[in-house]
């Protein structure tokens, strides 16, 4: 069983939680992940790596309330336990060895870009980050970005915060300033990474993105996370989650990751047949 030490809502739908394992803290990486089950009676979940913490022994993860099992791991409290907290797992980022480097997060995927962003910081690159989302209502972690970026640019699709247009116009606008940057790291929703990549290529700027979005069970079992990166296949869980994202093909994976759509709103509102009758 796993402590969870601490519980903070980032907005109304995602949530960020510590949880006490401290075998998993000793060895986990930016771009890593890590596989949990609620309850005994739960289905494995896998969730990245949002930050830890080798002295106190904790792993931070940060999830969005979108199915049975993150609604069931959100109503958690403080003080209590979850079955199963398995990990690191997963290749983690390259941080290592750049000079300047584009960190481009959208959404709830921001989650997984602070830490890699934050490592780059550590490992002594200059970090511009580019995060998006559609409103001000659902900006998560801004405060830790600028503190690990030498350059913060806030974007939403509505103009309520920061400014109005897409992460694609902010990172285009870098580039033309004159920003050169050894790498460009995206991660955020499969349509945002696709046109991040599709804008980068034209300066051929090395791109890499997480598949994290696409992954289910994280063994690499279930095929779901099977992806074609420059013609072969992979499975984001056990190859990556990190890929060229110039080689990804990006509309093939958008379409598989729509299969499970129905299987999940199916399960969050799924009711037994034999409670009906009480």
């Amino acid at each position: 069983m796993y402590k969870i030490l601490r519980k903070r809502e980032l907005n109304p739908t995602v949530t960020l939680m510590e949880i006490e394992a401290p075998f998993v803290a000793k060895k986990a990486l930016a771009g890593q992940f890590i596989i949990l089950r609620v309850d005994e009676e739960g289905e494995r979940i896998p969730l990245t790596v949002a930050g830890y913490d080798r002295e106190k022994g904790s792993v931070t993860i940060i999830f969005q309330t979108v199915g049975a099992t993150t609604e069931k791991l959100q109503s958690k409290k403080e003080g209590e336990y979850i079955q199963d907290f398995v990990g690191p797992l997963g290749k983690a980022s390259e941080t290592k060895g750049f000079k300047k480097v584009a960190v481009v997060g959208g959404g709830v995927g921001c989650a997984i870009a602070y830490p890699t962003a934050k490592q780059l910081h550590e490992d002594g690159a200059e970090v511009h980050s580019i995060v998006g989302f559609r409103n001000r209502d659902l900006v998560i972690l801004e405060d830790e970005f600028k503190a690990c970026s030498d350059k913060f640019v806030m974007v939403t699709d509505d103009g309520s915060y920061g400014e109005k247009g897409l992460v694609t116009d902010a990172l285009k606008k870098l580039i033309d300033s004159g920003e050169e940057y050894d790498e460009v790291i995206a991660i955020g929703p499969l349509i945002m990474m696709k046109f991040v990549c599709k804008l980068t290529e034209q300066y051929g700027i090395k791109t890499v993105v997480s598949m994290n979005p696409i992954m289910i069970d994280g063994t690499g079992m279930c095929g779901g996370c099977r992806i074609t990166v420059g013609g072969e296949t992979k499975f984001a869980c056990v190859d990556g989650p990190d890929f060229d994202g110039h080689k990804i093909d990006f509309d093939e994976a958008m379409a598989r990751s729509g299969f499970y759509k129905n299987f999940e709103r199916q399960s969050h509102e799924h009711i037994c047949n034999m409670l009906k009758g009480e």
